[in-house]
């Protein structure tokens, strides 16, 4: 019996020992099988975010067209706007400047009937011819005040202005020397813009 018992006991122990080193062959087959399916799993993971990353980048790009396109419409529209904006300046300048000739050459042909009228009065009446061409040429310059035109007439003795004043000829005079000896034509000026410079002549001083 007792050899028996030892017998059994032994086989027992082999028996264990033939297990435990299937079990570790077991483990190390499936730790090996395994290794290829993680190995296999990390490409495709990094495609997969590649991908994803692509299809941002796609729609951010679709979506910049998008704000170009708008934009480029917008700055078509503001140009468009603003070169209808110019034509209506430009045409409003027009009919400000036609309203303003004709309001002019309105007030100009009342002075040009009074000139007429003065020339049909009877020639010996010199008198009412010389009084009615007197109220015209006060309406005239009336007219001119209106317009902001004023005259450039210099007095005797005034220094000579280069911008105001054209030299028309040097003469003896009681004038000092180099200023102006007499006015042959006036001058006219507007909003300070000189329209003609008054004719005048220098003093060269007086004859010896």
């Amino acid at each position: 019996m007792g050899d028996s018992e030892d017998a059994s006991a032994a086989m027992d122990e082999d028996v264990e020992e033939v297990d435990e080193e299937s079990s570790d062959y077991a483990d190390e087959a499936s730790d090996d099988a395994d290794a290829p399916i993680e190995a296999a799993s990390e490409p495709a993971e990094a495609l997969a975010e590649l991908r994803a990353e692509r299809d941002e980048l796609a729609a951010r790009i679709d979506e910049l067209e998008t704000e170009r396109d708008e934009l480029e419409s917008r700055l078509k529209r503001t140009a468009a706007d603003f070169e209808n904006y110019k034509k209506r300046q430009a045409k409003r300048r027009e009919q400000e400047e036609a309203a303003a000739t004709e309001d002019l050459v309105s007030r100009l042909l009342d002075v040009r009937d009074n000139l007429a009228r003065a020339l049909d009065q009877d020639a010996d009446d010199i008198e009412q011819v010389r009084e009615g061409v007197t109220l015209t040429l006060n309406e005239l310059d009336r007219v001119l005040d209106a317009e902001g035109v004023a005259q450039i007439e210099p007095d005797p003795g005034d220094p000579v202005d280069p911008v105001r004043h054209e030299v028309m000829l040097r003469v003896d005079s009681d004038q000092p020397a180099g200023h102006i000896a007499d006015v042959y034509q006036p001058g006219y000026e507007m909003a300070e813009k000189v329209i003609r410079s008054a004719q005048v002549t220098v003093s060269d001083g007086e004859e010896e």
